[in-house]
């Protein structure tokens, strides 16, 4: 793997206080990476790190191959958009776009070509004389897109670039910079606390939490196969469900075991080889089914209590032995709160965590 930027035993702390303790990564030329977690989980602080506003307390940050770890920021090749767009009230959306070339000292040609050519990709070109008064959120985060972009670097980093817009606005720019990603070819990081963006944008996804990395891999094995309880509580809406219970082994077959609920276990893919253990089962809503599929499957039984329509599909909850689960259905399913049902649970998608939290 080509590597675009390394980062190497990174420690950054303020006083007696450390946001990230001894994390090392490395990011593949034209990946894009998405840094996920919740507020204050360090994505931020890491990203600013990479574009030299923080400084490191310990280790170093390469980019294209050069230690950068002290360097400014303007000598990084880095492009930077921002959760604000910081952009110039007083100035049209081409000045904005070309300030940064004219006071590097590009000329005028190549500015002009860059604008140009810039614009036409984030569809900006009717927009160039307006000032950002004059611009949508969604127009305004695509001139801020823009700024970087005219740089004509190898690494682009956004730092909740979506977060101030509507829902809508935020669909429709989440595609635009997918679409863009898949033209330019660059590195790019993405830092966001929404998984939807996490799980559609990303080539790999860093799950963190306090500092640290807890789990690194592309979208579909963060979901489907997260490392730990952490990662899998964390991804996924509704949430996965959890049951606390035990991993029992009997005449050489593993089963799970929590109240009334005894599962074979024999379909599941241990990570090592099963022994008697505190466990959690954890499974997603869409792990359950209804019908012919679940007659040769653990049956969790239950009263529903909560029917929400998600338009496709809809989510049911349900109450079992005490606890809240929930469940997906298509929206043609007919249920109704007080109504019981028996989903079967499809263990070979499921996981199990062992006391620590890391997956069984």
């Amino acid at each position: 793997m080509e590597t675009s930027i390394s980062i190497r035993d990174l420690k950054i702390g303020y006083g007696t206080h450390t946001v990230i303790e001894r994390l090392s990564l490395d990011i593949a030329v034209g990946e894009f990476l998405v840094l996920l977690g919740p507020s204050g989980c360090g994505k931020s602080t890491l990203l600013n790190t990479i574009a030299g506003f923080n400084e490191a307390s310990e280790g170093e940050v390469w980019i294209s191959g050069r230690n950068v770890t002290w360097e400014e920021p303007k000598d990084r090749g880095i492009g930077m958009v921002f959760q604000s767009y910081a952009l110039y009230p007083h100035m049209t959306v081409r000045k904005n776009l070309s300030f940064g070339l004219r006071v590097a000292g590009v000329s005028k040609d190549e500015i002009a070509s860059r604008v140009e050519k810039t614009a036409a990709l984030l569809h900006l070109e009717n927009l160039l004389e307006r000032r950002p008064a004059q611009l949508s959120g969604g127009q305004r985060q695509r001139v801020a897109i823009g700024r970087a972009l005219v740089r004509e670097v190898s690494v682009f980093l956004f730092d909740e670039p979506l977060s101030n817009l509507d829902a809508k606005l935020r669909n429709e720019l989440r595609v635009e910079i997918k679409k863009l990603h898949q033209q330019l070819g660059n590195t790019m990081i993405y830092v966001t606390h929404d998984q939807v963006e996490a799980l559609t944008l990303a080539d790999r996804i860093a799950v963190m939490r306090q500092g640290r990395i807890m789990q690194l891999g592309a979208p579909k094995e963060i979901y489907y196969r997260p490392a730990n309880r952490y990662v899998a509580g964390f991804i996924g809406s509704p949430a996965m469900n959890f049951i606390d219970g035990e991993v029992t082994v009997g005449n050489g077959a593993p089963f799970f075991r929590s109240k009334d609920l005894l599962v074979d276990l024999s379909a599941y893919q241990f990570s090592a080889e099963p022994k008697p253990c505190p466990a959690t089962l954890g499974f997603r809503p869409e792990h359950l089914v209804s019908g012919g599929a679940a007659a040769k499957l653990p049956t969790i039984p239950g009263i529903v209590s909560v029917v929400e329509p998600m338009g496709t599909d809809t989510v049911v909850w349900f109450d079992w032995s005490g606890e809240n689960l929930s469940y997906r259905v298509m929206d043609d399913v007919a249920l109704n709160p007080g109504d019981s049902i028996k989903p079967g649970l499809a263990i070979a998608k499921a996981s199990l965590f062992g006391a620590d939290g890391a997956r069984l």
